[in-house]
């Protein structure tokens, strides 16, 4: 394939990628309602405000952090030279209310952190290209690795968030390129690199650094034995924790909040999280097999191929999807961005394997047989990118849509009676704290309905995307099905607002 047409066809995948990624970046502004979303922007902008490095939280490393304060530069000097600006202290943080209940005074400070996820998206879309390339030495592997990552809902939805995720997959992807060069050449500069990624890796989440197993995987292979004195290999180790300790500085200079924090999530995994625990192998399964399930099946068959074959290349790209996907089902708790980071390894194993079926359809001595044989794998890598785009472009014309929050937020400005009292939980709609007594509540259930009256709340707002959770495994949760049920029976419903993601009732407290 002549170097043009690559890198018009690389060009092209990349275009694509911003714009899916652009394409409702803007999504509820001015309300912020990702969960996440308002605690990492306050961070970032209060450490560019202060000047005080230490985040004060380590629930997830500091890397991320920094990044996004660091986009506060240009944005700062930018609103000077426009005179939006005199000091930093200009800069409005966020007004939460609530886990999911934000809203933004300046939207353009949460745009800046967005779009700053959307470059590391599109950047593992370039870096995968490499990565699929450099494994196989087959250019059509590299691209189609990137396409499919490319258009991969996971990957585009956490390339639209100020969330740490989309970093893991750039540095993952990064690191496991350096150490396919540590394998196949071994230079000392492949080592340093490969161990200053890894490092950021981890630094972006902490289950990243399970990527520094296919280093000394790749390190084995290359000398044919366990050569753990060699050097080069003590320099990677060397740099991946300088890689950690330099972007999460107060891991060691605040080490007691770290441990805390780090505990803290690592409990919360373990113990579990209300709609997003239990039945952990089956709902990775099925989430794999809804948003691209052709493709995870296609890199299953490469993994085997690969052990089968010996192929050290690709055991080496294997050892930690399989690894990972064995430490993640250890935990209760089961999301999606728990299990980004598996995936554009699995599209290079996907990309890896359709080459393989390629370069056997084509040697194939009967013509009719080849031909249908290549043109059955068209239709099989057509049919695998395009589930994985509807399933983008579905997920996208939701988020963009008109949502029952944003409208059930202008119907209460307009509709309940100014300095009312009103009790709101976790991703309720955004109620305006300067026209109403607006208290939050994680879940409203923590309090009994008598004790709303005795303290003279007025309205409670409910949402779907919370007491929901509930009602799917009313088995598990009775007590909490029974409690929200105790609520909507005893006081009256006036209002209620559907959409597909979150349904949203109004009760008035009487």
């Amino acid at each position: 394939m002549k170097r043009v047409l690559i890198l018009i066809l690389l060009c092209f995948i990349l275009t694509i990628a911003l714009l899916v990624r652009i394409w409702g970046v803007n999504h509820d502004l001015p309300y912020i309602y990702h969960g996440d979303e308002p605690i990492y922007l306050k961070i970032s902008q209060n450490m560019f405000k202060t000047g005080d490095l230490n985040p004060h939280f380590f629930k997830y490393p500091s890397l991320f952090i920094y990044v996004n304060s660091a986009a506060y530069i240009p944005y700062y000097l930018l609103g000077k030279l426009q005179g939006i600006f005199e000091t930093r202290q200009d800069i409005l943080l966020p007004i939460s209310l609530m886990t999911g209940v934000a809203k933004a005074p300046m939207p353009s400070t949460v745009l800046l952190g967005r779009m700053t996820s959307v470059l590391f998206g599109v950047g593992a879309v370039w870096m995968i290209f490499f990565l699929g390339k450099q494994l196989t030495g087959k250019v059509l592997v590299g691209l189609l690795a990137s396409l499919m990552l490319a258009l991969s809902t996971t990957n585009v939805i956490e390339s639209r968030t100020v969330t740490p995720n989309i970093y893991v997959v750039f540095f993952a992807t990064a690191a496991l390129l350096a150490i396919i060069l540590v394998y196949q050449q071994g230079k000392t500069w492949h080592y340093l690199i490969a161990g200053v990624c890894i490092g950021l890796t981890a630094s972006s989440k902490y289950n990243g650094g399970l990527i520094i197993l296919p280093l000394f995987l790749a390190h084995f292979f290359r000398h044919g034995k366990i050569e753990l004195k060699e050097r080069n290999l003590h320099h990677a180790l060397l740099l991946a924790g300088l890689g950690f300790f330099a972007t999460t500085p107060f891991a060691i200079l605040d080490f007691k909040l770290f441990i805390r924090d780090f505990v803290a999530e690592g409990r919360h995994y373990s113990r579990g999280h209300a709609g997003m625990e239990g039945n952990t192998l089956q709902w990775y399964l099925g989430y794999m097999w809804q948003t691209a399930g052709i493709i995870y099946i296609l890199a299953t068959l490469e993994v085997l191929r690969g052990f089968y074959s010996r192929s050290k290349e690709i055991i080496i790209l294997s050892v930690f999807p399989i690894i990972y996907f064995l430490f993640i089902n250890s935990f209760v708790v089961r999301n999606d961005r728990t299990f980004l980071p598996l995936t554009p390894f699995l599209f290079v194993l996907a990309a890896s394997f359709i080459a393989y079926l390629l370069y056997r359809a084509k040697n194939l001595e009967s013509t009719i047989l080849r031909k249908l044989s290549v043109l059955a794998i068209i239709c099989l890598v057509a049919a695998g990118i395009i589930q994985s785009a509807s399933q983008t472009i579905s997920d996208t014309l939701q988020l963009t849509s008109e949502n029952s929050r944003k409208i059930a937020s202008l119907w209460i400005s307009n509709n309940l009676p100014s300095g009312s009292q009103i009790g709101i939980g976790s991703y309720a709609p955004f109620v305006e704290p300067t026209q109403f007594s607006v208290q939050a509540f994680r879940r409203i259930i923590s309090n009994e309905p008598e004790w709303y009256i005795e303290h003279g709340f007025e309205y409670l707002i409910f949402a779907q995307r919370l007491y929901g959770r509930f009602y799917l495994e009313p088995e598990r949760y009775s007590t909490e099905v029974s409690q929200y049920d105790n609520f909507f029976n005893q006081f009256t419903l006036i209002k209620r607002f559907d959409d597909v993601n979150n349904e949203i009732r109004i009760y008035k407290v009487e």
